[in-house]
């Protein structure tokens, strides 16, 4: 039933969001959050309005981003259902407290771990999959008892509205709230005290959001970004290779975080690989990409320049075509990279795909090693389970794919999150729930004994003190 907040006006002033800030704390601190009743029967709400406003969902984000039905659906929407589906099968189970070892200082006893939820959080979602990025972690705090706050990028208005209405049409603001605005709205948010903050966005935003947290020590997940190495080695299975980084790298037009940044290719294979993803390309897209049902588009103007500004036309091998009224920017092959090239200073976030070559592995650890921040991915495709672990553990990433890339998201069981400059913390599925949880360490002590060990006076007792804590 659509309720008379949907045909409201934006939330824009400083004193309606402290309202809805407040009222939220209020509404959390009675506990009508917290059973498994409440939560269950919200994520259900929520999966059915989903399903609802899925066909407008998909014609929304063709608006904002041209993305394809299929790639709405695989990326944004089908996520989002697998990822609420999956908590509403789990969350009894999610929810039960966890029993651990008691030491033998603290028996006779036992000891378990309770998950609370945090409070009051805000979500700030990204432009780029602004659908499945709003409400995974949103799937997540409801699972785990929370409220929340959601403010969507200003750069996708369609989807914006659709999400406003789904948020309108399902919860309370006490509970759930809208925001919808600029970088206005999110400096007031962002000088709020929240109990968590879960951001998905730029590394430069997320260093301003951490600063605005740490004023009030909210802690916070950062899902960042960085350049994501895929490194393509001699042995590799090359066609199987081939199709899976150009899936990867060119889905949503490159605007992903976890796309592949650049390629590694040894160089006894470089020639042939160009040739194959050349080749692929052109399956995939077509001559004229342009007119392809299945290529999306560049979010903005400004966005759109930046990529352009990027690609170097000495060195491609395919694509390097682009129509700035339709933010249009061909899937780009460039040749011959080197990592002074100006296209190696910063993440790409669009279709253009620099080549690098190597002979040996530390030729790639001296390449991710010099650039500014680690990567949210790396990718690896060898048969060689000796490279693979070795790739595995010398190359710190947030997550890693092995002759894969960026299909690691679609695993609800494995946390999806960055390391250093490229995130902080994890979620999805049961990460997500613990992500928006505390886990509270609960130790009970029995009384039909009380054993006189730590108790004063102390004499004659450190010795049997030191054999237990030894």
């Amino acid at each position: 039933m659509t309720t008379d907040r949907q045909n409201e006006n934006t939330v824009t002033t400083e004193k309606e969001i402290i309202k809805i800030v407040a009222g939220q704390r209020d509404f959390f601190k009675t506990g009508a959050t917290k059973s498994y009743q409440s939560r269950i029967k919200n994520l259900k709400k929520l999966k059915a309005v989903l399903l609802k406003y899925e066909t407008a969902l998909h014609e929304a984000l063709k608006e904002d981003l041209g993305k394809p039905e299929f790639e709405a659906y695989l990326s944004e929407t089908g996520f989002t259902f697998l990822d609420i589906s999956e908590s509403i099968s789990k969350l009894k189970r999610w929810m039960k407290s966890k029993w651990t070892l008691t030491s033998l200082l603290t028996q006779p006893g036992s000891s378990r771990i309770y998950y609370s939820p945090l409070g009051v959080n805000l979500i700030i979602a990204p432009y780029n999959y602004p659908v499945m990025l709003a409400f995974s972690p949103l799937i997540a705090a409801i699972a785990a008892g929370n409220t929340a706050v959601i403010k969507t990028s200003e750069l996708t208005p369609a989807c914006s509205d659709i999400i406003r209405q789904i948020i309108n049409e399902t919860f309370p603001p006490e509970y759930i709230a809208y925001i919808k605005g600029e970088v206005r709205e999110t400096t007031i948010l962002l000088q709020q005290k929240f109990d968590h903050i879960f951001f998905t966005g730029s590394p430069r935003v997320g260093s301003i959001v951490m600063t605005a947290a740490a004023k009030n020590l909210t802690p916070v997940t950062l899902e960042l970004g960085g350049k994501s190495p895929c490194i393509v080695h001699e042995d590799a299975k090359l066609d199987i290779a081939v199709k899976r980084i150009v899936r990867g790298k060119f889905l949503n037009a490159g605007q992903t975080c976890i796309a592949p940044d650049y390629v590694l290719v040894h160089n006894s294979i470089k020639e042939v690989f160009l040739n194959k993803l050349k080749e692929r390309i052109i399956s995939a897209y077509g001559e004229d990409a342009s007119s392809s049902l299945d290529f999306a588009r560049i979010v903005a103007d400004n966005h759109f320049h930046r990529i352009c500004g990027l690609i170097d036309p000495q060195k491609v091998v395919v694509g390097g075509q682009s129509d700035v009224k339709s933010r249009f920017i061909a899937p780009t092959v460039m040749r011959d990279v080197e990592i002074t090239d100006k296209i190696m200073s910063e993440e790409i976030f669009g279709p253009v795909l620099p080549v690098l070559e190597y002979k040996s592995l530390s030729e790639i650890y001296d390449v991710v090693d010099q650039l500014p921040q680690h990567p949210l991915a790396c990718y690896l495709f060898s048969e060689s389970t000796t490279i693979q672990q070795e790739i595995i553990n010398t190359i710190q990433s947030g997550n890693a794919c092995i002759n894969n890339c960026v299909f690691h998201v679609a695993n609800p069981y494995l946390p999806f999150g960055g390391v250093g400059e490229s995130g902080i913390g994890a979620y999805h599925g049961f990460h997500g729930f613990e992500c928006f949880s505390h886990k509270k360490g609960v130790l009970k002590t029995a009384t039909w004994v009380d054993i006189p060990l730590t108790y004063a006076p102390y004499r004659n007792k450190i010795k049997i003190l030191r054999k237990i804590l030894k």
